[in-house]
């Protein structure tokens, strides 16, 4: 539980430090599988759907030429049917290697906090009831990302892009005795919409 506080703690602050300078914000809709690391891309199209959205928000750290590095921060929501809701608050470190035709490849690295709310009943014997009302409110975990993504300038003049990244997730720990953690495939297809401050317009 300290390493869960001490990680929140620290997303805190590189989302303060992040606001003083945004330069884009994010919106999605994802949808999730369990599966091993880059497991079968084609159940996220055709398997059981649990679906979700995301918003962020990022900036660049350096900006050159041909390619970018960035840092986002999200608040990520889905709905692991019939079995939990997870709502998530992590950052992602990426680069950004800039194509012909507006098209850029995208390549990330994160990690962060999540809050699982079992969607289910829970039955109790009379004998635990500290541990059902835990249950009910949820548990903490951590959570680390990787992430492979394209995205297209759709109109150049404002320099909104389209995107879609595929993300590798795994939550821990998930059950302690038996399944410390839980992979998630991730599927995200969204809109950049960037900002324009008034120092950028001049």
């Amino acid at each position: 539980m300290r390493k869960l506080t001490l990680l929140l703690l620290v997303m805190m602050i590189m989302s303060s430090a992040m606001a003083q300078r945004p330069r884009y914000i994010t919106a999605s809709l994802i949808n999730a599988q369990t599966a091993k690391p880059f497991g079968s891309f084609s159940r996220l199209m055709t398997g059981d759907f649990h679906p979700g959205f995301e918003i962020g928000a990022g900036m660049n750290w350096s900006t050159k030429k041909k390619h970018d590095w960035f840092q986002e921060i999200r608040l990520s929501y889905f709905y692991h049917r019939f079995v939990h809701h997870s709502i998530s608050f992590y950052t992602e470190a990426g680069y950004r290697y800039k194509l012909s035709e507006g098209f850029a490849l995208e390549a990330r690295i994160g990690g962060g906090f999540s809050r699982v709310i079992v969607a289910n009943e829970v039955f109790t014997d009379g004998y635990e009831k500290d541990r059902y009302t835990k249950i009910v409110a949820g548990r903490s975990q951590a959570i680390i990302t990787t992430s492979l993504g394209l995205s297209k300038v759709i109109i150049k003049e404002k320099n909104l892009k389209a995107f879609f990244q595929y993300q590798q997730r795994i939550q821990t720990p998930f059950v302690q005795s038996y399944i410390p953690l839980l992979p998630y495939n991730i599927a995200m297809l969204g809109v950049n919409i960037p900002l324009h401050s008034s120092t950028s317009k001049k």
